[in-house]
């Protein structure tokens, strides 16, 4: 399937807060945003797409994404960025904007990242001025029509457009599907991180980091 590949935008949020959602779940029946905030999916749709709509841009903001159109319509879509420019210190900047739009206390957050807290001991580590490709997610309905593989490209270009030597793409242990696109995306498995926690808790032992060259 060949898809029109354009760059995220405002009329892309609650495209891309499903993503966000839909990606941070992987292969499990929770993920991150679950966690954090605590509620349903409305809940996580909510919050998520007005992350993504920031003035201030960050990873989860539309700006960051690349989105694959198919007939007109977002059918899928991933991120890429630096973490020195996007990364979490980024987010942490717009929380005075998310607690003005949504209500959102520091006692929430800090609860929300305390529920998180074991996951947060395997998030991957990146070199400097590595370009890291994330929050990768396909609607149902186009799945193993080659949208990733289009989008990753795609995103791959960008970074090296960058003046980026390496992109990352991380995947959680046991999401073989995922890990074997981003393997004939040229990436290669080089570290782990588990914990025998959230095995028990989330379902998985834990993130594996991939990475490849970029030309």
């Amino acid at each position: 399937m060949t898809a029109r590949i354009v760059d995220g935008t405002p009329h892309h949020a609650r495209f891309v807060a499903w993503v966000a959602l839909e990606a941070a779940r992987s292969h499990l029946p929770r993920g991150f945003w679950d966690f954090y905030l605590d509620g349903d999916e409305a809940t996580c749709l909510h919050y998520l797409e007005t992350l993504a709509s920031t003035a201030r841009p960050h990873l989860f903001h539309t700006s960051a994404y690349l989105i694959a159109e198919v007939d007109g319509r977002p059918a899928a879509g991933l991120c890429g960025y630096f973490d020195e420019e996007l990364g979490y210190t980024a987010i942490s900047a717009v929380s005075p904007e998310l607690e003005a739009r949504l209500g959102w206390s520091r006692e929430q957050d800090e609860r929300g990242m305390a529920r998180n807290a074991t996951f947060l001991t395997v998030v991957p580590e990146h070199p400097p001025r590595t370009w890291i490709a994330e929050n990768v997610a396909t609607l149902p309905e186009f799945r193993r029509r080659g949208l990733v593989s289009q989008l990753l490209e795609a995103v791959l270009k960008r970074g090296a457009a960058r003046g980026a030597g390496v992109a990352d793409i991380s995947v959680f242990i046991g999401n073989d599907r995922a890990q074997l696109a981003y393997e004939k995306a040229g990436f290669r498995a080089v570290s782990e991180k588990r914990n025998a926690e959230l095995e028990r808790t989330w379902g998985t032992p834990g993130i594996r980091l991939l990475r490849r060259a970029l030309p």
